[in-house]
């Protein structure tokens, strides 16, 4: 195809989201015939004129709270970011601690964290790829949640899931979200969203693992106010507004370190392979 100025360029994508809830960037430097760098600027610069949303390796339209990319694509983005998030919050456990963490791409880079640091501790979780990666430990102690599975999310979900976690206690809950604003953590899953209240519900504190990416954005369903979460454990510091709003609802900041391990970060592993 012929190459497009910027503005065409932008313009096309825009007008892609009106029918299509999710672009990848790799697609779209593909079909535009540039680099995946000059899409990634293309989407900020939309993010930031309010036009799209940005998700994992890609952009969303505006409009699509009710979407998110499967836990395969959002495995391979913000991989850097994720990594160091994950070393932070596993220097947080104490040894012995019960843990309950829920399915998602950041709670999996924590597991492998933890797993890797071989401490002993009881973890609940509904994920399979957590489960997977905490049994690489022989420090760790995983309880599987049961439930209906979901390939998508590489989770279970459902109320046998919920009824079980309901038997238990941790110390922690680690979480992630599909997104958080002033109003509170959201997610697109209802299922989801029930299972991570349900954690929240049964432990002593609960620990928030979300990328920078997700401030700011709005999904479907509000999964708790901010006060809720002790800890928000992120790669950069948010916002003013949304950081006035987490300081008066007493909800700590942690931002991990850009320079503490960035460098030694992994190539993200495919379960299905």
């Amino acid at each position: 195809m012929a190459r497009l100025s910027k503005a065409q360029r932008q313009s096309r994508i825009v007008q892609e989201l009106r029918t299509t809830s999710h672009l990848r960037i790799a697609d779209l430097a593909e079909h535009f015939e540039v680099s995946t760098e000059t899409i990634r600027r293309d989407l900020e610069e939309l993010s930031q004129e309010g036009l799209v949303s940005r998700a994992y390796g890609g952009a969303l339209s505006r409009r699509a709270m009710a979407v998110q990319p499967a836990f395969g694509e959002r495995e391979q983005a913000s991989v850097n970011e994720r990594w160091r998030i994950g070393e932070l919050v596993a220097s947080l456990v104490a040894p012995g601690e019960v843990l309950m963490v829920d399915s998602g791409a950041t709670t999996t880079q924590f597991a492998r964290s933890l797993a890797a640091q071989q401490k002993a501790s009881t973890v609940l979780t509904n994920s399979l790829s957590i489960a997977l990666a905490l049994g690489e430990s022989e420090g760790a102690r995983v309880i599987l949640c049961p439930g209906d599975f979901s390939p998508g999310e590489n989770g279970v979900y459902g109320p046998d899931t919920l009824d079980f976690l309901r038997r238990f206690r941790a110390n922690k809950a680690i979480l992630g979200a599909s997104a958080i604003d002033v109003d509170g953590v959201m997610d697109v899953n209802s299922a989801a969203a029930w299972v991570k209240r349900t954690m929240m519900e049964k432990a002593d504190e609960t620990l928030l693992l979300v990328d920078s990416s997700k401030f700011g954005q709005r999904r479907l369903e509000i999964v708790s106010p901010l006060n809720a979460v002790d800890a928000l454990i992120t790669d950069a510091e948010p916002g003013p507004e949304l950081m006035k709003a987490l300081t008066d609802s007493g909800t700590r900041v942690l931002v991990a370190d850009p320079d503490a391990i960035a460098a030694t970060a992994p190539e993200p592993r495919n379960l299905r392979q």
